[in-house]
């Protein structure tokens, strides 16, 4: 029986012992998409999920933030993104992976690194205008990275050269930021300039009423392949995120669907990574580092 083309591609990387690096942008983004495919590689490889964006910052929030910790039902941000934070350690437990919690902002509470001129005072009262991304709607959701992110998109970069050193070995799985959301896009940017081999995850459930970038995936010359190994557990783990699940899918129903993975369609030796040293990623089982990587 033939094996299609993205299940080979992944038994020879879990064969040749690779370290196998996911970029969550949040903390709920890796295994909602890579749920599957997690927990069928961990056993198997030396897998960690390094979510970036795992901090809150301090009040005055956006009108957009306060909607988003009111929807959730947390009293503040730091107490809602310290339970989002225990989510994630149990559910990537029961995957047998390591995890990285880098401690980046989130975007929906991410401040301009400098006010803009002549604001100083009215920020105060309006505090879109201290933030990256103002609104959700208008400009975290728009599949468009602000020029204000700089420092944050090299942080995103740092942070992949310190969990795989060199840019030999290793493979990065990264979102394809379908949905449009700055933080998914930026990490799916960073992925990109990163030098290593990369592979793309579909962003769910953003993909069930989105489509992803055309000419980004033109321009890599990406074919989207199917996994379908794992699935009967996922909702069971998306449902450990418990202060996100029940907003994105009312009355606990979990769509039960394969995960898309987008990589080059001839993923001949070229493109297959080479092992890095013995000692990366093996045993980090988890840091939560607050402020970016340590």
């Amino acid at each position: 029986m033939a094996v299609d083309p993205l299940t080979g591609f992944v038994r020879t990387v879990v064969g040749s012992d690779v370290p196998i690096l996911v970029l969550s942008p949040h903390l709920d983004d890796a295994v909602l998409s890579c749920g599957g495919l997690l927990g069928w590689a961990g056993r198997r490889a030396p897998v960690t999920v390094a979510s970036l964006f795992t901090e809150a910052a301090p009040p005055p929030h956006t009108l957009s933030a306060r909607q988003y910790l009111k929807q959730t039902g947390a009293e503040t941000a730091e107490q809602l993104y310290a339970e989002r934070r225990a989510e994630d350690l149990r559910v990537l437990e029961r995957l047998d992976v390591g995890w990285r919690h880098i401690g980046l902002v989130d975007g929906l509470f991410r401040r301009l690194p400098r006010p803009r001129p002549g604001t100083g005072l009215l920020a105060g009262l309006l505090p879109e205008l201290a933030h990256v991304y103002p609104t959700y709607r208008l400009h975290l959701s728009r599949g468009r990275v602000s020029p204000y992110d700089e420092e944050t998109l090299r942080a995103v970069a740092e942070t992949i050269d310190a969990l795989l050193p060199g840019t030999d070995g290793g493979l990065v799985l990264a979102p394809l930021g379908v949905g449009g959301h700055a933080d998914h896009v930026l990490v799916r940017t960073a992925a990109e300039r990163c030098g290593r081999p990369v592979v793309y995850y579909s962003d769910f459930p953003y993909n069930q009423r989105a489509d992803p970038d055309a000419r980004f995936t033109g321009r890599h010359g990406l074919v989207a392949r199917d996994w379908q190994r794992g699935l009967d557990r996922k909702a069971e783990l998306i449902q450990g995120y418990g202060t996100q699940a029940d907003a994105m899918f009312p009355g606990g129903r979990v769509p039960l669907t394969p995960e898309v993975y987008l990589l080059p369609e001839s993923a001949d030796a070229d493109f297959r990574p080479r092992p890095t040293h013995p000692a990366t990623l093996r045993g980090v089982r988890g840091i939560h580092a607050p402020g970016g990587v340590s």
